[in-house]
């Protein structure tokens, strides 16, 4: 059995997980195959189990299962270059929040068993599609973003759903967002939390200039439409953090929901909700352990 390791190998939490990672693998049959990268930058030993790519791509098209080892945005770097491949995932937690690494280091020996023996179930998290009007096609697992660059201005975005016109939007931006990442940048801007999977887009602005414009739900079977048009701010739209290249304004994007989907590794005694109240606190109140 082979699993690839994905990992940031500039962050110093790295090296011990993958240090106990492949001891586990010499007493249990297991291949690593690990990009030259993180094997110089972590400088770890390369016993028999550790196989050398290229770069994590390569290490991920010749795995079974592919183990993620840092945070969010190591999942959503994964993600990206892993979308056509569909690998089972599993994260691993090195930083401080990873909500969808949500097993922890010290958990590493046991995930790893269970990951083995097949002992999981896999949290199918859909992309969303983006195209542009120059046919130009991203894919994002969190979210489509639209802001001002370099200015203090608001923008103006209009937004259409299913050929029916939402609002044109005065704000900072306007985040467009899976369900997936309702707890990422769209909960920061006050969007609700969805259940991944629930087979929605949400679609909230930032900081809006009029206070009733509020977050809205929309199925991510039809289409949004999202148009800017020219005006005195200059507009980014990037996808996971990643700016997306354009010519300028008008800008259109069209956003449904992707055909492409990512596996994730959900193992025994992990949920969704147990997530939520461990990762964000959700529903804590300190009065109820006030005697």
């Amino acid at each position: 059995m082979k699993f690839a390791i994905v990992a940031n190998p500039r962050k110093f939490e790295v090296k011990g997980i993958l240090e106990n990672a492949i001891k586990w693998a010499s007493s249990n049959n297991v291949q690593f195959l690990v990009s030259e990268e993180v094997c110089s930058l972590t400088n770890i030993n390369f016993p028999d189990v550790v196989i050398k790519t290229k770069d994590d791509k390569l290490s991920i098209e010749q795995s079974n299962v592919v183990i993620v080892i840092g945070g969010d945005g190591t999942i959503l770097y994964t993600a990206r270059i892993s979308k056509h491949t569909q690998k089972p995932i599993l994260g691993i937690n090195s930083g401080r929040l990873g909500f969808m690494t949500d097993t922890k280091a010290e958990d590493l020996e046991s995930a790893l068993d269970s990951v083995k023996s097949g002992n999981y179930t896999l949290d199918e998290r859909h992309f969303l599609k983006a195209i542009d009007q120059d046919g130009n096609e991203y894919h994002a697992l969190n979210e489509f973003l639209f802001t001002r660059k370099d200015s203090t201005s608001m923008i103006n975005i209009t937004a259409e759903y299913d050929g029916s016109l939402i609002n044109t939007y005065w704000a900072d931006g306007l985040i467009i967002a899976s369900s997936t990442g309702s707890t990422a940048y769209n909960l920061s801007s006050g969007g609700p939390i969805v259940l991944p999977g629930t087979g929605v887009m949400l679609v909230t602005p930032i900081n809006p200039h009029t206070l009733t414009t509020r977050p809205l739900v929309v199925r991510s079977d039809k289409s949004l439409k999202i148009r800017v048009d020219e005006q005195e701010s200059e507009v980014s739209f990037s996808y996971d953090g990643v700016h997306c290249p354009t010519n300028g304004l008008p800008l259109e994007v069209e956003i449904t929901k992707s055909d492409l989907a990512f596996q994730l590794i959900t193992l025994p005694g992990h949920n969704y909700f147990e997530t939520l109240r461990n990762k964000l606190m959700w529903g804590k109140d300190s009065r109820r352990n006030k005697k």
